[in-house]
């Protein structure tokens, strides 16, 4: 079974993006530069920085605009934001961003609750999104919510999402997203959802962004490998989760995703070490534990976060 494991994997940081937005306790944007630059002296080389969504109904992001300012263009690191309407694309692209992702949820509760919008329509203001971040030379990810499960409504048809997905990947995104935004996902139903939509994506690559509600997390990001999931989206110390999905729990844990990638021999080319470094800190500031649990053992006495040998 390992021998088809991938030899190597990107991981996207979305800590200072889906991490950030379920916190209560400002953040200043010199501390998520600090973060930022804290994450890629780490390794990690896609990062999710913010979201240019309403400030009213999402405090944490107000900044967006500022904090791009301040991070600037990296050669060889790409900064993406979460975009959810045309104004948010407009946005980004005014403040310079050069990448951009592109989401509307499965859920037609969730979407109601999250944008406004029904299930078609954000659909189809995605498609209008995509157009006009390719009309302002940004490149698009895509990505569909809820792919798994919504807590109003159930399982969600694969049909529904397979559906969503071709309309994104007909309009040049350059990768396709699955998110489990209610932690309802399981090996099982990421494996039918992966099968499925291999073949519509031909060669555009197709991510996973898990939440660990539910504990199966790390169980699908193996399931995700072994169906030939190379992108996956993580969090610092298991921050996250979305403001309108009741009991959200955070992404799996940028830590722990790491140490199953090493047990297993697969590359990230990020350093465990440095990314728990960073959640103690951000630990430290918020006066709370994170919920990842591979970033307390570094530096705790328990011994070496990766032990030697697989």
């Amino acid at each position: 079974m390992f021998e088809r494991l991938p030899q190597t994997v990107t991981l996207i940081e979305v800590g200072p993006r889906d991490g950030f937005q379920m916190e209560a306790t400002p953040i200043p944007t010199d501390f998520k530069v600090q973060t930022v630059e804290s994450l890629i002296a780490a390794g990690l080389r896609e990062i999710q920085v913010t979201a240019f969504v309403h400030p009213g109904r999402v405090p944490q992001m107000a900044d967006a605009e500022k904090l791009i300012g301040r991070l600037g263009s990296r050669p060889d690191v790409v900064f993406t934001a979460l975009t959810l309407n045309r104004r948010g694309v407009e946005r980004a692209a005014a403040a310079g961003l050069e990448a951009v992702e592109v989401s509307a949820s499965a859920s037609d509760t969730h979407s109601r609750n999250n944008t406004g919008m029904s299930h078609a329509d954000a659909v189809a203001e995605g498609v209008r999104m995509i157009r006009l971040a390719r009309r302002h030379g940004m490149t698009v990810r895509a990505s569909i919510q809820c792919a798994f499960g919504c807590v109003s409504e159930g399982e969600i048809p694969v049909e529904r999402v397979l559906e969503t997905a071709r309309r994104f990947l007909a309009e040049g995104v350059v990768r396709i997203t699955l998110a489990d935004t209610t932690g309802m996902g399981s090996p099982r139903s990421v494996e039918d959802r992966i099968s499925a939509l291999t073949a519509d994506a031909n060669d555009i690559p197709v991510g996973l962004h898990l939440h660990d509600t539910r504990g199966l997390g790390l169980a699908s990001v193996l399931t995700g490998l072994l169906r030939g999931v190379t992108h996956f989206d993580t969090a610092f110390g298991g921050m996250g989760g979305c403001p309108f999905v009741p009991g959200a729990a955070g992404n799996i844990p940028t830590e722990e995703t790491v140490y199953l990638m090493d047990r297993l021999g697969v590359e990230t080319g990020v350093s465990l070490e440095q990314v728990a470094a960073w959640s103690h800190r951000m630990a430290d500031f918020l006066g709370k534990p994170l919920p990842g649990k591979v970033h307390r053992l570094v530096g705790s006495g328990a011994g070496p976060a990766i032990p030697p040998g697989r």
